[in-house]
């Protein structure tokens, strides 16, 4: 048996990630010692493990919660699983073609600066005006983890 601690060190998650886990229902109320420890087993790893997979993959936590139900049901069609995949794929594709504008954006911007004064910087123009951007960027960095 884990405690909380060390399932969070087994599976690179904070206690509070977990815990949020916990009262949200992605993970199940954990079982406890008689001073109240709460303890986690293989089965705890495994359903945090998975979780933590599928973050780092994009997936919402509604889309988390359908693929752990789903997971549930063994025998039922993974036809579903397929096309909650299938849209978090359209989502990465869509953020991709939105950063890839970003991008463009950024390296024109960049090349356009002179390096002369801050009162004639080519940066700080566009970044005062969208109307100056040659690509649609809309939404592209926000809500974006910094690399």
């Amino acid at each position: 048996m884990l405690t909380i601690g060390a399932l969070a060190r087994r599976t690179g998650s904070k206690v509070q990630t977990i815990r949020y886990y916990e009262e949200i229902g992605l993970m199940p109320e954990p079982g406890r010692s008689s001073g109240g420890q709460r303890r986690y087993g293989d089965a705890e790893l495994d359903r945090l493990a998975f979780i933590r997979h599928a973050r780092d993959l994009g997936f919402s936590l509604e889309a988390i919660r359908e693929l752990l139900d789903l997971s549930d049901t063994p025998d039922h069609s993974c036809s579903h699983v397929d096309a909650i995949a299938q849209k978090q794929l359209r989502a990465v594709e869509a953020r991709i073609v939105r950063l890839e504008a970003l991008r463009t954006e950024l390296q024109r911007m960049i090349g356009e600066c002179s390096g002369g004064a801050v009162s004639d910087c080519r940066v700080l123009e566009v970044l005062r005006d969208h109307g100056e951007c040659l690509t649609d960027h809309g939404g592209a960095g926000h809500g974006m983890p910094a690399a």
